[in-house]
């Protein structure tokens, strides 16, 4: 048993891996790049929206980390293959992959059309396991194992009105997440997933600012909204060695928002 003196507290240091973060054009994922690549990480930052990336590797260059922008549509497993290929590439082999792309298109139930419909399995289940499936075989290829992080919402486990099919696809990914956790221990790959609640960022900030907005934030426990930095605690702990003992876990993170 160890005495206090040799108890260590986590410091979550990165140094030496290499990791890729889908949807880094905007929103959770830049947010995600930033606090991996702060903590010591080579971070392969991804989208479809290339032209958005290099003022990101900009920052991420300018805090003494490393980056490199690559070229990403989920939708086409083609495009994934070719993406982890240019990582290992340009950066090294992959040790974390925040599988974080994803999309809404928001309607009532009676509204969904299917092209609504299969737009959103596509980038949100079908994208985030052929994702999931690419970076999983480059680990196991390695035989050092990994972290897989996909990014889940509140919406597997909770109704959100208006918001049908996104749920469905959420829930999907949380199932994913417990089978591939279970599938590949094995192998030494964590795979976890984050709920996150509702979280500010440019794509709701304008709803949010709304009256309805504002009517939605009332109905919270803690009657506000979260921020970006809110998720950087539970990101860290599930890529890290301190997070070694988890996997197949979901972790809710919404200030009681799906109580």
């Amino acid at each position: 048993m160890a005495d206090a003196t040799e108890i260590k507290l986590p410091d979550y240091d990165l140094t030496g891996k290499v990791a890729l973060v889908t949807g880094a054009t905007s929103g959770l994922g830049r947010r995600f790049a930033l606090v991996l690549a702060k903590a010591g990480a080579k971070v392969a930052i991804t989208g479809r929206r290339v032209e958005r990336l290099s003022d990101l590797k900009a920052e991420i260059e300018a805090i003494g980390g490393t980056a490199a922008a690559i070229a990403l549509d989920v939708t086409d497993t083609a495009s994934i293959a070719d993406c982890v290929a240019e990582t290992e590439a340009k950066l090294g082999p992959l040790d974390i992959l925040i599988n974080n792309a994803g999309m809404n298109v928001q309607a009532l139930p009676a509204d969904v059309t299917p092209d609504g419909f299969d737009t959103m399995f596509d980038t949100n289940v079908r994208g985030a396991f052929f994702m999931a499936q690419a970076a999983g075989r480059s680990m196991m290829a390695r035989g050092q194992g990994g972290r897989i992080v996909n990014i889940a919402s509140i919406g597997a486990h909770t109704v959100l009105p208006g918001l049908t099919i996104y749920c469905m696809t959420k829930a999907a990914v949380a199932m994913m997440t417990r089978s591939l956790g279970k599938e590949w221990a094995r192998h030494q790959i964590n795979v976890n997933a984050m709920c996150p609640g509702f979280i500010e960022t440019e794509l709701n900030s304008e709803w949010f600012h709304t009256e309805g907005g504002q009517k939605q934030i009332k109905t919270w426990p803690r009657r506000r909204l979260g921020v970006e930095e809110d998720l950087d605690g539970t990101l860290l702990l599930l890529v890290s060695d301190h997070g070694r003992f988890i996997t197949g876990s979901l972790f809710t993170v919404d200030d009681g928002q799906s109580l």
